[in-house]
């Protein structure tokens, strides 16, 4: 993956991980396009950075990324890397009959969101020089947490659906899955003061590390998420998933 001279479009740019990659991106040479669905968070995310533009978007809204799409292209039309970053984490209990409609929410916007704007970009991304999809996913995919076990699934989905399209988009769109370990993000409350979180900067600097190694690795994992993503192979996935269940 070529580090600079690209144009890059950010779900969920606005904060957190995406924001600190989009931020290192940008600082790389590259012009960001952040998107996220509070316009001033994006506005604040972009103050003083020339060459980063934000766009407000919703991606469980399908006619509003088919929108989206045709006017970011228009204004953009060399964008070459799509990041699906977006997500959202709720905390369930699935022992007594609840309502599901956050788990709901957590599909259409942690998978069926980047799948929708992927949908919409592929043919654009196709035809670019350099062209890369980078997929979000988490540590969770490959250990699920028992306390959320909806989200734990969606980036287990998004996982296997990058893995999928991997071979088929080869030679035409590089195709990468980043997996990060809890981070100190606000994707939960209180996170980002969590001392068993790893540091948001020394996360997006390793990733930043990784990805721009040559060859670029098809799926980018920092050392603190290396036990949950080789816990099976290595017999560890028991042992890892009792760990998780004393926090749920």
């Amino acid at each position: 993956m070529k580090s600079t001279g690209n144009t890059f479009l950010i779900t969920g740019g606005g904060t957190g991980i995406g924001l600190a990659l989009a931020q290192r991106w940008h600082d790389m040479g590259n012009h960001v396009i952040i998107t996220g669905r509070r316009q001033q968070v994006l506005q604040d995310a972009v103050a003083g950075r020339e060459r980063m533009t934000a766009y407000a978007l919703d991606v469980t809204a399908p006619d509003a990324v088919d929108r989206f799409v045709q006017q970011v292209i228009a204004d953009h039309p060399d964008i070459n890397i799509l990041v699906n970053n977006a997500g959202i984490f709720s905390a369930e209990k699935v022992t007594t009959r609840r309502d599901i409609s956050d788990a709901e929410r957590m599909i259409e916007t942690n998978i069926v969101g980047p799948m929708r704007l992927t949908n919409a970009m592929i043919d654009h991304l196709s035809g670019q020089p350099n062209a890369a999809l980078i997929n979000v996913s988490s540590g969770l995919a490959f250990v699920p947490f028992p306390a959320a076990p909806t989200y734990s699934a969606t980036k287990a989905a998004l996982h296997a659906w990058t893995a999928a399209i991997r071979p088929l988009l080869k030679d035409k769109v590089e195709v990468i899955e980043i997996v990060p370990p809890q981070v100190q993000t606000e994707l939960t409350p209180g996170q980002s003061q969590d001392a068993n979180s790893m540091p948001l900067d020394a996360f997006a600097d390793e990733v930043i590390a990784l990805l721009h190694a040559t060859p670029t690795p098809a799926e980018v994992c920092v050392e603190r998420v290396r036990y949950f993503r080789e816990a099976e192979a290595k017999g560890q996935f028991d042992e890892a998933l009792q760990m998780l269940a004393q926090y749920s």
